[in-house]
């Protein structure tokens, strides 16, 4: 069990990106966070693998504190915490399975990364990582000829080699059509609900995140104003959407269309209100 206990983040400009924000995510489940850009989505994600150093609380999982963790206890930690990113990171002149490879880092000598010399258990697990997200025939390409989706795979992919308990992804549909999004998201729940991981995704559209849920929570300036589950998704009133959203917020479509939004990197979403 992950437990997020009164986390604070306040950047050195003194921007509050968490505000005492508590919740618990149990094994084995598909939660999602919504809110506005700006609201803390991405902060709580890297606060989450250290990426980011919380101001304050605690961030236990499975009983150990993660915020106190240094050196070696927190490179053995992060080896069990996938990240898929919404603009893949991938090193885009370097092959497929090269990028993949990547994903054992953690587990490897760093002469081994370095000369790319990594042993036949890690090339079989690729492999297996690549056959699974259905790019076994794009092994041998560069990054950059990849279409989006295909990427988002290798991402994944990526994060497979790290034989994670922990997916975190933070908005990787984002950049993506209806279509693909699916596609990425089904493989998401496909770990979930056979490898038993754990996933923490941020989303900004209604119908994916009654889709894919078993959890929710909002995010509005940092703190959480909405906690449900996918049931209660499912029947979100007016009140509770403008709590995460604003007063001036609207659905598009009803209780299942898009979410809206007010910035430039929300991927076809439109400012209403």
């Amino acid at each position: 069990m992950l437990e997020i206990r009164n986390l604070t983040k306040i950047y050195d400009d003194g921007t509050v990106a968490l505000r005492n924000v508590s919740f618990t995510v149990p094994d084995r489940e598909f939660l999602v966070v919504i809110g506005l850009s700006g609201s803390g989505k991405s902060t709580l994600l890297r606060c989450i693998n250290r990426l980011i150093d919380p101001t304050e609380g605690q961030i236990l999982w499975d009983g150990v504190d993660i915020t106190a963790l240094k050196g070696d206890d927190l490179r053995r930690m992060r080896r069990q915490i996938g990240m898929v990113f919404q603009q893949f990171n991938l090193v885009k002149r370097s092959t497929v399975m090269t990028n993949v490879m990547a994903g054992r880092l953690g587990y490897s000598p760093t002469w081994r990364s370095i000369t790319n010399q990594f042993d036949e258990a890690d090339r079989k697990r690729a492999q297996t990582a690549l056959k699974r997200m259905g790019i076994t025939d794009q092994a041998n390409k560069r990054a950059d000829e990849l279409s989006g989706g295909q990427q988002q795979r290798v991402g994944i992919a990526r994060t497979l080699m790290q034989e994670p308990k922990l997916i975190l992804a933070d908005e990787p549909v984002a950049s993506l059509d209806p279509v693909l999004a699916h596609s990425i998201l089904q493989h998401l729940e496909s770990l979930n609900r056979e490898d038993g991981i754990t996933i923490i995704c941020s989303l900004h559209y209604l119908d994916l995140v009654q889709r894919y849920s078993t959890s929710v929570i909002g995010l509005r300036d940092g703190q959480v104003v909405y906690q449900g589950t996918k049931k209660q998704i499912l029947r979100m009133t007016d009140a509770e959407f403008k709590s995460i959203y604003g007063e001036e917020a609207e659905r598009m479509g009803g209780i299942s269309g898009d979410i809206a939004a007010d910035d430039e990197d929300s991927a076809g979403e439109e400012v209403t209100g």
